[in-house]
Formats: structure tokens, C-alpha cells, sequence
């Protein structure tokens, strides 16, 4: 896992060969946060990165500049590698949580600027997702979020949905609050 940008730039991490997550490719994560800096400034900005897998896409919105950032992962290999990651730069902004995405989600009772959301895609709620964080009060207005999916998913018909981003396999769907 690399860190691509910010004050934490080109640090690299290895994963360990007991990992199930799919990891957003370097290529896809480049491309995506090259699009997201053209839409909104990370510094001072608070972020959710859910079903984190590595954590990577939570790494790199605190290396840009996010003053909070909250990354939820329930397996426990993920969650620990996460939690290494975290020691290793000694950053008190990065807050890990084990846990359910859905639980945290019905009793989240603060709401950021950014929220990314990689769920697996064989996960039966995927499709559930994007509704739940526009629908609740867990997005800022003015704020952004990011629905990584497989591509035979199409939430352009949702409300808030600003664009549809795609790189090689990965998809991204990008809304941002009014």
C-alpha cells in the first residue's frame, strides 16, 4: 500500500498474505483524488472511510490535510494492519474503529465532509449504501462522497449525484450534498 500524496507522501506499507480485501488500485486512487482536489480542499476536513479494508483511501485523506478521520473495518487481519499503519505514523487526527458499517451507520450522530465508502462487492446491501449516507444526516452539505462498486451498478438516478468516474475495473460513483 502506497500513500500517493501529502505530508505522509510515497511511504509504502506491506500487506500482509493473509488479506481478503480487493485494495482500490494505486492507478484508480491517483486518478480519483486528482478529481476530488479539483472539488474540495482536505485541510481541516473531518472523513469516513467505510468498509476500509488497508485503510489506504483513509491514509490519504489524512496525509492531505483531513483533521479527523474515522475508518471502519470489521475483519479483525484488516483492522489490525489498519491500527499498525496508525502506530507506525503516529497520527492522533486517524481513529480505526472494528465494526459494523451498518451498525456505525444507524448510530452515527456526527456528520464530515467527506465519506468513501469500498464495500466488498459481493455484499447483498451494496446497492443500499448510497442511500443511507445521502438519506441521513452523516454527509455535510457541500460535502462529498465516494461509492467505489462493481460497474453493473448505476446510481445516477440518486439525489446528489454529480459523476461517474472509471478506471480500468474500478468504478466510482461521486455525489456531492446541495
Amino acid at each position: 500500500m502506497r500513500i500517493i500524496s501529502g505530508k505522509y507522501k510515497s511511504r509504502r506499507f506491506e500487506i500482509p498474505k493473509t488479506f481478503k480485501a480487493r485494495p482500490t488500485t494505486d492507478f484508480a486512487k491517483e486518478n480519483l483524488f486528482n478529481v476530488l482536489s479539483n472539488l474540495i480542499d482536505f485541510d481541516g476536513k473531518t472523513a469516513l472511510d467505510l468498509f476500509a479494508g488497508t485503510g489506504s483511501i483513509g491514509f490519504e485523506l489524512l496525509s492531505r490535510g483531513c483533521e479527523k478521520v474515522i475508518c471502519i473495518e470489521k475483519e479483525v487481519v484488516h483492522y489490525s494492519f489498519i491500527k499498525k499503519v496508525k502506530e507506525i505514523l503516529k497520527d492522533e487526527h486517524f481513529f480505526p474503529i472494528k465494526g459494523d458499517v451498518f451498525k456505525y451507520l444507524s448510530s452515527c450522530e456526527q456528520s464530515f465532509d467527506v465519506i468513501f465508502a469500498d464495500p466488498p462487492y459481493a455484499l447483498k446491501e451494496l446497492e443500499t449504501i448510497p442511500e443511507i449516507i445521502l438519506e441521513g444526516n452523516i454527509l455535510k452539505p457541500e460535502g462529498i462522497f465516494v461509492m467505489e462498486h462493481p460497474k453493473e451498478y448505476d446510481f445516477s438516478k440518486l439525489p446528489f449525484f454529480s459523476q461517474k468516474r472509471v478506471y480500468g475495473s474500478v468504478n466510482f460513483s461521486l455525489f456531492i450534498r446541495n
